[in-house]
C-alpha cells in the first residue's frame, strides 16, 4: 500500500526553521491571531511553517508583474517596494518579449534561413533583460530585475509599500491576472503565502477575513456588479449595498490540473462538486468570478450536459423571477464545478429590492431555451466539458475524414520554429475529430503560475500565451502544470550547431516551447494555412456554438 500524499509533504518553503516560524509569530499580523480558532488538522503555527516561505528581494527585482497569473500573496516583512501605476513598465524590462509581425519578404526569406539542426539560437541575445539567482539555491528562484531604478521612478508615477503591507491577495484566490508590476526599492524581506494559506488564514481569522474581503469590495466587487445587466442602472449607494450582501464563493480545487491529469492518465472521470442542485430552491443569484462549471439536468439514471458556464456568466436567475412572480420554481439544472470555480451568491432578498422591483421585467437568461436541443447535439459539448477543453480558445481541431495524414502541417511548424514542430498530430478524438496535442492558449493558463521568469505570458497584441525564450530558464514549471501535455522542454544549439551548455554543471541548457499560433507570422498559424485539404482549423471552445459549429 502507498500512502495518500498529503498537502504538507511539501512545504512551501522547505528551508523554513523554528526560528522562523517564532518570528512569523511574533509579527503584528499574527499576534493577534487566536491559534485556538484554527483546527488540530490545520493549525496556525503549521499554516506558517507549511504554506509560507520567507523570500529576500534585492534593489531592483522584480516581485510580480501586471498580468503575471500567481498562486500567493505577499506580506512586506521589511524594506520598501514600488508599485508602478502609470505608466506601464516597458514589456522588455519586465521579462516579455516584444511582437513585431514579419513583413512578407522575411517570411518568404525564412525558408532559405532556416538552420540543418534543430532548435538553434542566437544564444547573444540572452541578457536583453537582467536575470538573477534569487535567495535560494533554487534554479527556480531566477528573476528579472530592473537596473535603474531611478530612472524608472523618474519617469513612472508609483506608490510605495512599506512593512506590514499585503498584496497579491486578490489575484491569489481569485485566480486573476495581476494588476501591476511590483519591485524591491531596496533590500527586502517578504513572507510568500500561498493560496491555500491564505485560504485557511482567511476562513479561521475574522481579521484577515475581514481584510481580503474589504479589499475585494473596494477594489474589485463594484466593477464586477456593474459589469451585469442586472445591477448595471444601480446608483453607487444601492452598489455599495449589494456588495455588502454580496457571499464570496469557491468550489472545486484551485490546483485542479494535478488532480485532472492523474485521473485521466488513470482513465477515470474527475470528481465535480455540486454548487447548485435540481429540484432544490435557489437562495439566491450565482455570479461566476472565475473558472468553469457545468449546467446538467436529470436524464434516466444519469445526466445530460446543457452547457457550461465561465466568468461573467450566472446562474438561477429564471427560477427566482419565476419565484417574484409567485410561482414557487426549484432549480431545473444542476450546477457543478469543472475544476475550479469562484463565485458571488447575491442573496435573493437583495436581488428582489434592487433588480426584480427596479427593472420590473424578466432579463433573458441564456440557458431556457437549451433544453430543446437534441441529445446529439449536446454530445460534443459533453465530450468538450469531460475533457477539459472548454478551457481551450485556440485549440488545433483536425477532421480526420479529411486528414490524409501527409504531415504537411507539422513540416510547415517546423521550418517556422526552429526546425522542430510546435505540437504532436495526435491528441483526444471524438467522432472524426482530433483535438491534437498543441497549445490552446487556456482561458484559465495554469502554466504561468509559477514561472519564475514570467516567461510565460500572454501576448498582449494577440492574446495568445507565449513563450519569452530569452528569460525561459528550462525549469519545466510550466511543462509540468499544463493539464493537456502540450508544453515541451527541448535542447538548444547555438549559431555553430553546439549543444549550449550551462557553464557551471556542463549540463545541456532546456527551453519550453509549445505552440505560439505563428504570432509573428502574416497569414496566421503556419499549420493552417499550410494544410492541402483543408482538414485543420483553431476553434474557440469558450461557448458551445462556436465549438459546434466547427464541427458540424
Amino acid at each position: 500500500m502507498i500512502a495518500r500524499p498529503q498537502r504538507w509533504d511539501a512545504p512551501f518553503g522547505p528551508e523554513m526553521s523554528d526560528t522562523d516560524v517564532e518570528r512569523l509569530l511574533a509579527l503584528p499580523e499574527f499576534a493577534s491571531i487566536d491559534a485556538d480558532d484554527f483546527p488540530k488538522h490545520t493549525p496556525l503555527e503549521g499554516i506558517l511553517r507549511n504554506d509560507t516561505r520567507i523570500v529576500r528581494y534585492r534593489a531592483g527585482d522584480i516581485v510580480v508583474r501586471e498580468g503575471d497569473y500567481g498562486n500567493s500573496a505577499f506580506l512586506v516583512v521589511s524594506g520598501n517596494l514600488r508599485v508602478v501605476i502609470a505608466p506601464a513598465l516597458p514589456r522588455n524590462l519586465i521579462g516579455r518579449q516584444l511582437s513585431k509581425k514579419k513583413n512578407f519578404i522575411e517570411a518568404l526569406g525564412q525558408l532559405w534561413s532556416n538552420r540543418t539542426m534543430p532548435e538553434v539560437r542566437d544564444t547573444s541575445r540572452y541578457g536583453g533583460q537582467s536575470v538573477r539567482e534569487g535567495g535560494s539555491q533554487t534554479q527556480t528562484d531566477a528573476r528579472v530585475f530592473l537596473q535603474d531604478i531611478p530612472a524608472v521612478l523618474d519617469q513612472h508615477n508609483t506608490a510605495q509599500l512599506g512593512p506590514s503591507t499585503l498584496f497579491g491577495e486578490l489575484a491569489a484566490l481569485g485566480r486573476v491576472p495581476r494588476t501591476a508590476t511590483i519591485f524591491a526599492e531596496e533590500e527586502s524581506e517578504l513572507l510568500e503565502i500561498r493560496w491555500q494559506g491564505l485560504r485557511e488564514l482567511r476562513k479561521y481569522d475574522p481579521t484577515w477575513r475581514q481584510t481580503i474581503d474589504a479589499r475585494y469590495r473596494e477594489n474589485a466587487l463594484k466593477v464586477h456588479l456593474k459589469s451585469s445587466p442586472y445591477f448595471k442602472g444601480l446608483s453607487d449607494e444601492e452598489l455599495d449595498e449589494v456588495a455588502d450582501a454580496t457571499l464570496f464563493e469557491s468550489h472545486g480545487s484551485f490546483e485542479w490540473h494535478v488532480s485532472y491529469k492523474r485521473m485521466r492518465d488513470q482513465g477515470k472521470a474527475d470528481k465535480e462538486p455540486i454548487i447548485g442542485r435540481q429540484g432544490e430552491y435557489p437562495d439566491g443569484l450565482l455570479m461566476i468570478r472565475a473558472g468553469f462549471a457545468r449546467v446538467s439536468i436529470k436524464m434516466g439514471n444519469g445526466e445530460r450536459t446543457l452547457t457550461y458556464l465561465g466568468a461573467g456568466d450566472s446562474y438561477g436567475y429564471d427560477e427566482l423571477w419565476a419565484s417574484h412572480l409567485g410561482n414557487d420554481v426549484s432549480l431545473q439544472t444542476s450546477l457543478k464545478a469543472v475544476g475550479y470555480v469562484d463565485l458571488l451568491r447575491v442573496p435573493a432578498p437583495i436581488l428582489e429590492k434592487y433588480v426584480f422591483n427596479k427593472v420590473g421585467h424578466h432579463v433573458s437568461s441564456p440557458l431556457h431555451h437549451l433544453a430543446s436541443r437534441t441529445v446529439a447535439q449536446d454530445a460534443p459539448l459533453e465530450w468538450a466539458v469531460e475533457q477539459r477543453f472548454v478551457n481551450g480558445t485556440k485549440a488545433m481541431l483536425i477532421d480526420l475524414n479529411r486528414c490524409v495524414r501527409c504531415d504537411d502541417c507539422v513540416r510547415a511548424c517546423a521550418s517556422t520554429h526552429g526546425g522542430n514542430p510546435r505540437f504532436i498530430r495526435h491528441g483526444r478524438t471524438f467522432d472524426h475529430w482530433m483535438v491534437a496535442n498543441a497549445c490552446m492558449h487556456c482561458a484559465d493558463p495554469v502554466c504561468m503560475i509559477g514561472c519564475p521568469t514570467g516567461a510565460v505570458h500572454r501576448s498582449l497584441e494577440t492574446g495568445a500565451v507565449v513563450i519569452n525564450d530569452d528569460t525561459c530558464i528550462g525549469c519545466g514549471t510550466c511543462a509540468n502544470s499544463c493539464p493537456y501535455n502540450n508544453i515541451r522542454l527541448v535542447d538548444i544549439r547555438d549559431i555553430n550547431g553546439k549543444m549550449v551548455r550551462d557553464p557551471d554543471s556542463q549540463k545541456p541548457i532546456m527551453k519550453a516551447t509549445k505552440c505560439d499560433l505563428c504570432e509573428t507570422n502574416p497569414g496566421g498559424p503556419s499549420c493552417v494555412r499550410a494544410c492541402p485539404h483543408d482538414a485543420l482549423k483553431r476553434v474557440n471552445f469558450q461557448g458551445d456554438e462556436t465549438f459546434g459549429a466547427a464541427i458540424t
